[in-house]
């Protein structure tokens, strides 16, 4: 990509976006047309570089489009091949959860409150995941103008109207009753003057249905998560454990997983009549070496677990890159921009000082079209390696006078002064960054997969969102199905027995020569890789 270096003149490139904004706040861009939209997204989206994908060599999609790093994974030798099991740290339960994040802990909940006896195993902390990072919101229908059917209607839509329509009626149906829930368990979300649910408008969404906790939604959901869990004694949670491979019977059920324990450095198995994937996606794989927002353990294990196991994938060939990852400071490359910033009216300038897109169509597009300028010529070059285009978001606070910014999103302004970066008077430049796993493992409208007695609920799940998520809808995902999950996989636990354990599906994995020496990666290998 080519650029005018910042280093060069830094003031220069700044007053070209502070020199525009009085004729650019007085500018309105329409939507581009769809032929335009296709264009530009088959042209510069990631989705349609043919280099980043394969076909899976083995299994129930043997054939089917997917990136290369996660066939390689599926294809490459398990971690367990050669380890030896500690039966004595070995133990049964009714439902096992795998994964810490707001999905596991919604399934964990639920599950136990059911009746089931549940064990929940996480790789690093409980909470430590994509969603306590989330900062926008929940996109939900209840303002007086809305229904689930518009919802439905504007998710369809960008998600390219392949979307999986039973799992998203499902969504947007039981949106209001889990926003009711999170209330109920102390979830506090901004209110308006008639204290009702303050809006917000999220791109490619018609309706303000954004509820949102200012610009820190996940972490204020996540802390009232786990002291909700944390009432509930009869929850057993091992931290530092990641699961290895799933355990399967002689007629391919699932029968629990092969845990590691990262204090201990020894393999033990859980045996559990049901168990609940919730690990989470795979940005942290950097999918054509884009850096990625995701948190560390994001190496899609969970879904490389199952596939080798009999599940079925979908759509893992589709990701999300969201248009404003930072790039500069360079400090907080690939942390995000919230996305509400561009809702509320931040303009996308290029280094000429133009607005080039309407900020607030489906992040496919403004983040294609952000891709679009900087190969052309009109992005601001960091260096030799990144380029990038403003987001002008001290226009914030001249549109809407006072101290908007600061007041309206205090974690982001605190994070950017701590690299000394007054957001209320520069902008800061962006450029997309690898943000959601649209794909994942398929399952019905129970949560469960191809293989009986295995369910997976949140970001491991593909379908819902088609080729592309809008904002909010993943937030809100992870508690409708983290109860629907929860509630089946307690439900089928109460009426099945223990079975047996083993590990024999692994031999139909075809071996290919591959980047990983193992899998599942679990954690990312940072040596290895140049971002």
């Amino acid at each position: 990509m080519s650029g005018t270096k910042l280093s060069e003149n830094i003031d220069k490139r700044l007053f070209e976006v502070s020199n525009s904004r009085e004729k650019r706040l007085q500018q309105k861009i329409e939507d581009a047309d769809d032929k335009t939209k296709q264009e530009v997204l088959r042209k510069y989206h990631p989705d349609y570089i043919d280099d980043l994908f394969t076909q899976l060599n083995s299994g129930v999609n043997k054939g089917k489009r997917v990136v290369k790093e996660f066939a390689e994974l599926v294809s490459s030798r398990s971690i367990v091949e050669n380890a030896k099991i500690d039966q004595s740290a070995s133990f049964d339960t009714d439902v096992l959860i795998v994964g810490g994040g707001g999905a596991g802990i919604t399934a964990a909940i639920f599950a136990h409150d059911a009746g089931a006896e549940v064990t929940l195993v996480t790789k690093l902390r409980l909470g430590d995941s994509n969603t306590i990072m989330a900062q926008g919101g929940l996109q939900v229908s209840i303002g007086r103008d809305d229904s689930p059917i518009i919802h439905f209607k504007d998710s369809m839509k960008g998600g390219g109207n392949v979307n999986d329509a039973e799992l998203l009626r499902i969504l947007v149906e039981n949106g209001p009753k889990s926003v009711a829930w999170l209330e109920r368990i102390g979830v506090i979300l901004n209110k308006d003057e008639n204290d009702d649910f303050a809006l917000k408008k999220g791109g490619g969404a018609s309706r303000n249905r954004l509820v949102y906790a200012k610009d820190y939604t996940g972490l204020e959901i996540t802390r009232n998560l786990i002291n909700e869990l944390t009432k509930r004694e009869g929850i057993k949670v091992i931290e530092f454990s990641p699961v290895a491979e799933l355990l399967t019977d002689k007629n391919g059920n699932c029968t629990g997983a092969v845990v590691i324990d990262y204090d201990n450095d020894h393999f033990f198995n859980v045996r559990a009549k049901t168990t609940i994937l919730a690990t989470g996606g795979s940005g942290r794989l950097h999918i054509g070496g884009f850096p990625s927002s995701n948190h560390f353990g994001s190496t899609g294990d969970g879904m490389v677990n199952a596939y080798r196991a009999g599940a079925e994938v979908v759509d893992m060939d589709s990701f999300q890159y969201h248009p404003t990852g930072v790039v500069f400071p360079s400090q907080m490359l690939g942390l995000l921009v919230t996305e509400a910033i561009r809702s509320e009216g931040g303009h996308l300038v290029n280094a000429l000082g133009e607005r080039f897109v309407n900020e607030t169509q489906t992040r496919d597009f403004v983040a294609a079209s952000i891709i679009k300028e900087c190969r052309e010529g009109r992005g601001i070059a960091v260096d030799d390696k990144y380029t990038g285009v403003w987001l002008d978001i001290p226009a914030l606070d001249i549109a809407n006078g006072g101290d908007f910014v600061r007041k309206r999103f205090p974690a982001m302004f605190r994070q950017f002064k701590r690299f000394g970066w007054d957001i209320r008077k520069k902008p800061v430049l962006v450029f997309p960054t690898l943000h959601y796993q649209n794909g994942g493992l398929k399952v019905d409208r129970y949560g469960e997969t191809a293989v009986k007695n295995l369910y997976a609920v949140g970001e491991t799940v593909g379908g819902i969102h088609g080729r592309n998520r809008l904002m909010g809808n993943s937030l809100l995902e992870l508690f409708v199905f983290g109860e629907i999950v929860g509630l089946n996989a307690a439900e089928r636990a109460n009426n099945i027995d223990l079975g047996e354990v083993s590990t024999e599906h692994l031999k139909s994995i075809k071996y290919i020569k591959s980047q990983y020496s193992s899998s599942p990666l679990l954690l990312p290998d940072y040596i290895r890789k140049d971002f």
